[in-house]
């Protein structure tokens, strides 16, 4: 028996490739430990959108270069996008690193350690560049490999990420991912629909469709090409499934017939992920984000239109190079106006080998960046507590995940605890319950909320004088 220790920094798109390399690594003997150091194998699965995710790595692997000296035989590597961008700075910083390999080459990884045990060290193996080949080798160096799954890598037994898509061709000027994950790629469509049919085999409810640019998704052959409002159709068939969602989105690209699609397919989450990056149109034009914030209302409109009660969260970047008060107020105004479930806010980060590193400088002070987060993110915070108010003294729907953090750590194996699930519309759902509950989907009666939120009750047949009508659904 051989110990596999993985550890996973960034994006879905990440936790899906080191489920897929775990799966790798099972079928040479591997199994899994919670600890580095008792591992044979450790790997990093990495991220580069910020900074703060590289220095995370290199602080890791500096922590374990006294273990490599005193256990040489085992192997150290370095996998995922800060590999395919670091590329052999990773031996410089780390020279006790045994394998460094970019995200399109993960198949790879069982050859790799392989030839690391038997004393091959530094080996090197990533894909072309943007300009380093014809469009077709360039595409091919970035394949990957999807068909091994591993249950146990899982959000949760019932949840699973599925790609459709690999790579991006947007080039936003301040995102690292163009360079690193290649040229945008839709998978073939019966491909994804085989996938799908074996993670409902294995009792997935629902499922997550990944891409850079998701809705972007497109697969010609034969004369005919596929979107991703066909394949939702074709997905939506799936014996078993409950639910489809699918991230990120990209503003452009939310077309009139994607949203009906998922008006029109029950299993289809009235929730859209669309980060709009800036409420200014200049900083979105230096962003190269390919649309203004007119575009942005238009495509709010039209969502409004075809799914009122859906859910829309967003993204955006503080203090990105050039950003005046006027800019972030106009950030402000935005997420007042379109009320978004929730948002995600970083301050900028400088990433080298894009466009923004080369064109601007990064002129906004830290402790302005810093302000301009908490502001946003204090505005987003109340309209998210607003919109969850919304909803006290509704019945909802909610897939029900597992025990929460809290209940993990203080509940053992009490058969009362605190259970946490999803809505359809992607809501955080926190009840009391039991164990015999998780994977089911229940309706729950919520009677309170925070920002991030929603607190609730079993709905059962039973109504008695102080429940009235909620109860642990023992």
């Amino acid at each position: 028996m051989k110990y596999l220790y993985i550890e996973t920094v960034g994006c879905q798109m990440n936790l899906l490739d080191s489920e897929m390399v775990v799966a790798s690594l099972r079928k040479h003997g591997y199994e899994l430990v919670p600890e580095p150091t008792a591992a044979d194998t450790i790997l990093f699965n990495t991220c580069s959108v910020r900074q703060h995710a590289e220095d995370k790595v290199y602080s890791a692997l500096g922590r374990l270069r006294r273990h490599k000296e005193k256990f040489p035989q085992k192997i150290i590597g370095v996998m995922g996008c800060m590999a395919q961008k670091d590329q052999r700075l990773i031996f410089e910083r780390a020279p006790y690193v045994d394998i460094v390999v970019g995200p399109g080459q993960l198949a790879q990884i069982p050859e790799l350690v392989a030839k690391a045990e038997q004393g091959q060290r530094e080996q090197l193996v990533v894909s072309l560049g943007r300009r380093d080949g014809s469009a077709a080798e360039i595409r091919r160096s970035h394949e990957t490999f999807d068909p091994l799954r591993d249950p146990s890598m899982r959000p949760t037994p019932f949840q699973a990420y599925l790609r459709i898509q690999i790579g991006c061709d947007k080039f936003c000027t301040y995102c690292i991912v163009p360079m690193t994950r290649g040229p945008e790629q839709g998978r073939p469509p019966e491909q994804i629909i085989a996938e799908a049919r074996v993670l409902a085999d294995q009792g997935c409810k629902e499922i997550t469709l990944l891409g850079q640019t998701v809705n972007s998704y497109r697969y010609t052959a034969g004369g005919q090409t596929t979107r991703l409002a066909d394949l939702l159709g074709a997905l939506h068939d799936i014996d078993g499934l409950e639910r489809l969602k699918f991230v990120t989105n990209y503003p452009k690209d939310m077309t009139t017939e994607l949203l009906t699609a998922v008006r029109d397919l029950p299993k289809c989450s009235p929730y859209l992920h669309v980060p709009a990056q800036s409420g200014s149109n200049a900083v979105l034009e230096r962003m190269k984000r390919g649309y203004t914030v007119e575009d942005y209302r238009d495509m709010m409109s039209r969502i409004h239109e075809t799914l009122p009660h859906a859910a829309i969260s967003s993204d955006f970047i503080v203090g990105f190079c050039g950003e005046t008060e006027e800019d972030f107020e106009a950030t402000v105004a935005l997420v007042r106006e379109c009320r978004f479930k929730n948002s995600f806010i970083f301050k900028y980060s400088v990433r080298p080998g894009t466009r923004g590193a080369e064109l601007f400088r990064d002129d906004v002070p830290e402790e302005v960046k810093k302000r301009r987060n908490n502001e946003l993110l204090a505005v987003q915070n109340q309209i998210s507590l607003e919109e969850n108010e919304r909803f006290l003294g509704q019945t909802v729907d909610v897939l029900i995940e597992g025990p929460s953090k809290t209940a993990e750590k203080e509940a053992g194996e009490s058969e009362v605890l605190q259970l946490i699930g999803r809505t359809h519309d992607d809501r955080i759902v926190v009840f009391d319950g039991n164990r015999r509950q998780i994977g089911q989907t229940l309706p729950i009666a919520l009677y309170d909320c925070n920002s991030h939120t929603l607190f609730g009750a079993v709905v059962t047949d039973h109504v008695g004088p102080e429940l009235h009508g909620l109860s642990l659904g023992v």
